[in-house]
């Protein structure tokens, strides 16, 4: 198969995408959805900042809420929005912020 015709392929594919997603709102919204999801993940573990993880934690946990939202299971969205989101990344975000955190070569280390 010719690089031609793999291109031709990839293009035919990408306007059968188009059509689809404009034709199917929701499952355009699933996969922006998904990738917004992917990409906060990935940021939750290369982060340096661990406050920035945990916010980042929080997004995909909304993301996953919405999932279920797009799999009529609106119960489990609302739990998982409840418990993850709310209470899970709070507490994790608190113990973060209540944490004492040494600096190298600052003063109080120096007298301890």
């Amino acid at each position: 198969m010719a690089i031609g015709d793999r291109i031709q392929d990839f293009f035919d594919w990408c306007g059968n995408a188009f059509d689809t997603f404009a034709t199917n709102l929701d499952a355009f919204a699933f996969v922006v959805l998904m990738i917004i999801a992917i990409w906060a993940a990935i940021l939750v573990v290369t982060s340096k900042e661990v406050m920035h993880s945990a916010f980042y934690l929080a997004l995909v946990f909304t993301c996953v809420a919405a999932t279920y939202y797009f799999l009529n299971a609106e119960l489990v969205g609302v739990i998982q929005m409840m418990v993850y989101v709310g209470a899970i990344t709070i507490l994790f975000s608190f113990s973060v912020m209540l944490t004492r955190r040494t600096i190298k070569g600052s003063d109080e280390e120096e007298e301890e």
